[in-house]
């Protein structure tokens, strides 16, 4: 899918209309925060999810397992 963003001056600022059925696609509405993700190829994808919340998840997967025993201790 290929959509054309027009770009707007909103204020000092530049910002991007969206069309309705783009975010309809994404599952987000108005006040939802979205996240402008750089990848390697220099290329932006725009998503609401935040890369940086996967990445804890991850970290306390490898945590959570390693500290099992810990944990239930603490949980009682």
């Amino acid at each position: 899918m290929t959509t054309q963003l027009k770009v707007r001056k909103i204020g000092n600022s530049l910002g991007l209309i969206v069309p309705k059925e783009l975010f309809d696609l994404l599952h987000v509405q108005e006040g939802d925060t979205l996240h402008a993700v750089i990848d390697a190829e220099g290329g932006v994808r725009i998503t609401p999810y935040d890369p940086q919340f996967e990445d804890a998840m991850k970290a306390f997967e490898r945590t959570r397992r390693k500290y099992r025993n810990a944990l239930r201790e603490l949980a009682k």
